[in-house]
């Protein structure tokens, strides 16, 4: 489910703290990546529960109007289409998501308004009128106006993000891609499907937990020689005035080009640039540019690596 961008952003984060750190043990923060890890797989299982939360309060709302003294005909035969939206149904029964939530004991109970005013912007939006509206009641008709509530009701709604930040440290700036996964997800699911329909697993495979070890391992364990090879390239900066952020981006990429045989450099090199963006200035982004084209030249010149595997002919 996670992507390798996202391993390396947490593999950065938590260098990041385990160098700025004075008592931190190197298995101590390895344990505290794989929890990072974890924490966004939670979230993916969290923001699926909300608009299950969402759909639930929408039905107490009309049961609300229906128990009025004097009902009104919209009260006593309301529309009752978003809370009997298939695919949120199937997320409601689905096996894996249950199962997590009784094993995680995750809730939204402690966030009601949270919930009510995200259902507002939902139900105040214009593309929720005309599903509403719409006597179009198909599969596909379901499905597009979830993936629209995830991509602007949910995923704009700033109390949002502001609540999940005062909830774990390790969800700032991952709603975006979690609510990306779950798209995913929703466009998964069939209609014939029942409860057992199999939600993203927390690592795509094998690979890329050893991807993470190793990444994070091997950066420390050849922090010095790495760093010799930045000063190299880096000859016009003393090395202490580099931003220790970028440093480190150049290290890990450097990590990663030596240590997978597998990962292209072109690859290596772009995700470095594409994190370099997030979370440096942009000046930062164009000096790590240049320094990495240069040491990835000398690497090739030089027989420091090799690259085997499909579609790696050629390199080095």
């Amino acid at each position: 489910m996670i992507s390798r961008r996202i391993l390396r952003i947490k593999v950065l984060q938590l260098l990041y703290a385990y160098y700025k750190s004075e008592d931190a043990s190197l298995n101590k923060v390895e344990k505290e990546l794989f929890h990072s890890i974890n924490k966004t797989y939670e979230l993916y299982h969290y923001l699926l529960l909300l608009i299950l939360e969402i759909t639930d309060y929408a039905a107490g709302r009309i049961e609300i109007a229906r128990q009025k003294n004097y009902p009104s005909d919209e009260d006593l035969h309301p529309n009752t289409k978003f809370i009997d939206n298939k695919i949120i149904h199937q997320i409601r029964i689905n096996s894996d998501l249950n199962n997590y939530l009784i094993n995680n004991k995750i809730s939204w109970v402690k966030y009601p308004e949270l919930i009510k005013k995200i259902y507002l912007n939902i139900r105040n939006s214009e593309e929720y009128e005309k599903y509403m509206n719409d006597p179009d009641r198909s599969y596909e008709n379901d499905r597009r106006i979830l993936n629209n509530i995830y991509t602007t009701s949910i995923a704009t709604t700033e109390d949002l993000y502001h609540n999940l930040e005062e909830q774990s440290i390790y969800w700032n700036d991952e709603v975006e891609f979690v609510i990306s996964i779950i798209i995913k997800t929703i466009k998964g699911f069939k209609e014939k499907d029942k409860e057992n329909v199999r939600l993203f697993s927390l690592f795509k495979n094998d690979d890329d937990i050893d991807f993470v070890k190793r990444l994070f391992r091997k950066a420390i364990l050849h922090k010095e020689e790495y760093i010799e090879l930045i000063q190299r390239f880096t000859q016009h900066w003393e090395i202490e005035r580099i931003a220790f952020m970028d440093i480190l981006i150049l290290l890990l990429a450097i990590t990663e080009v030596i240590e997978f045989e597998s990962i292209p450099t072109k690859v290596t090199f772009n995700e470095f640039l594409e994190i370099a963006k997030y979370y440096s200035t942009n000046k930062s982004s164009i000096f790590i540019n240049g320094v990495l084209d240069k040491i990835i030249g000398y690497l090739k010149e030089n027989n420091k690596f090799k690259k085997q595997g499909r579609g790696l002919v050629g390199e080095i």
